[in-house]
């Protein structure tokens, strides 16, 4: 089992989505929290570029389209920081890892 942490953005977001949203987060958080940081099976997952063990992945398509970021904050203890919720457009990913 991982530790999962909302920080930053995440922490300040997560309760302005919209609730299904919220609830489509909910099933993020429990499948980092059981199978780690690599959620291939969600769509747009992808390991962003330029930064070491961070993650993304949309939660839902459309516009607008909500997303997730994420990374390993100690993969030794297995701690998780989700560092954004929220729309794509306001998600700058290099500056959230």
């Amino acid at each position: 089992m991982w530790t999962i942490n909302l920080v930053g953005k995440a922490r300040k977001n997560h309760k302005k989505l919209p609730k299904g949203i919220q609830e489509i987060l909910q099933v993020l958080l429990a499948e980092l929290k059981i199978g780690g940081p690599i959620r291939s099976k969600w769509p747009n997952f992808r390991k962003i570029k330029a930064a070491r063990d961070c993650y993304h992945c949309h939660m839902q398509k459309g516009k607008p389209t909500y997303v997730a970021v994420w990374r390993v904050a100690h993969r030794t203890e297995k701690i998780i920081e989700v560092t954004y919720v929220g729309s794509h457009e306001k998600a700058d990913y290099k500056r959230l890892c």
